[in-house]
């Protein structure tokens, strides 16, 4: 049987509730299984893992294990809880049978093939359904306290490269780069990086996604860097280029197509503006300069609970932008064998265009350092 409950919700989490019922009844789902961490987050505040949050028209259900009783009872009193012994599918299959649920909505993009079917299995007789992305609609645009939280994560993650920057010397490795990053973020309130730090040097930065390793600094060479912090729950996302004393002229030249690409797709935010269209800006720039091969991956994503989220800021979404969204915009070119130059900021959609939040420099001249 679920504990007690007690208190309410704050107002933020009660509207969201109301929302989410709103969009329950639109859709005429009953009952609507919440089984990301961050969705359940999003409207109960209640942080742990492993665990499934149940909203119902007039309650609402948390599933757990006893390694977050007490988190249950700090951060959503309010909650009716449900304290499993065995594993989290058959606690789901449990709660449905005592609350004599007969059809449920699940988010079927959240949890495997094989976990849907074994609730079906341990509960007969109730219908399962796959469950609209009501929550993805609902976290596509920030209110004001979530933009408060991601513009925090924003000053964590740039003082800390500041920081970092000044302590970068030839011969280190990018590990000992990216781990003083990831200590200057947690020096500064982070919970931990939004993700893994990339450090990139040289021909390594050529990889879009390169792999942080034992790769030394090299005088007159490029690092690329890309980090971000996670403060109050919340993600930040950037990107830089470095040079380690003298530019190689080539990879100076794609520099500044880079930034004047990114900086022309950013003036093309606006609410109603077309994620493929947006995207395209950048696209077709960094082409007329013959390096639309180069370029081998979207524009940007949406960013927020989590580092990746709707919407994608790319050639494949004919999604249009609104007020509210927050959207990393990040055009790279990657010339294998040499290195990669990639630019990223984190960027609001607002009522007349949009804002870029982040503020560290862009420029050339400032992105070298000093060879020591």
């Amino acid at each position: 049987m679920p504990g007690k409950t007690k208190n309410k919700p704050s107002e933020i989490v009660a509207g969201r509730l109301r929302e989410c019922r709103k969009q329950m009844a639109k859709h005429r789902i009953g009952a609507y299984l919440v089984s990301s961490r961050w969705d359940g987050y999003y409207l109960t505040g209640f942080t742990g893992e492993d665990s499934a949050v149940l909203i119902l028209p007039r309650a609402v259900h948390v599933i757990s294990d006893g390694r977050f009783d007490e988190s249950i009872n700090q951060e959503c009193p309010w909650a009716k809880r449900w304290i499993r012994k065995g594993s989290l599918n058959a606690e789901i299959a449990n709660v449905c049978k005592e609350l004599k649920l007969r059809s449920v909505a699940i988010q079927a993009d959240k949890r495997t093939v094989a976990e849907q079917e074994e609730v079906r299995k341990l509960r007969k007789g109730a219908r399962f359904t796959t469950a609209r992305p009501i929550l993805a609609q609902m976290r596509r645009c920030k209110d004001d306290s979530e933009l408060a939280t991601m513009r925090h994560a924003i000053r964590v993650a740039e003082e800390a490269f500041t920081a970092t920057r000044a302590t970068i010397r030839v011969g280190q490795t990018e590990l000992e780069i990216a781990a003083r990053l990831e200590y200057e973020m947690k020096r500064r309130g982070a919970s931990g990086p939004s993700f893994p730090t990339i450090c990139a040097e040289g021909a390594n930065a050529a990889l879009p996604h390169a792999h942080t390793g034992h790769r030394k600094i090299k005088a007159d060479s490029a690092i690329l860097i890309d980090w971000g912090a996670r403060v109050g729950h919340y993600c930040s996302d950037l990107t830089r280029v470095v040079f380690m004393g003298r530019i190689p002229s080539k990879l100076g030249e794609v520099y500044s197509i880079v930034l004047d690409a990114q900086q022309r797709a950013i003036k093309a935010i606006r609410p109603g503006a077309r994620m493929c269209d947006v995207d395209a800006v950048a696209r077709k720039f960094i082409a007329q300069a013959g390096l639309e091969k180069e370029f081998n991956h979207g524009l940007g994503h949406g960013l927020g609970l989590d580092i990746h989220e709707p919407p994608s800021l790319s050639w494949r979404s004919k999604e249009k932008l609104t007020a509210g969204m927050t959207v990393t915009v990040e055009p790279g070119v990657y010339l294998a064998g040499l290195g990669g130059i990639r630019i990223e900021d984190d960027v609001l959609v607002t009522e007349g265009g949009c804002r870029v939040l982040t503020s560290l420099s862009t420029s050339l001249k400032d992105a070298v350092i000093k060879a020591r």
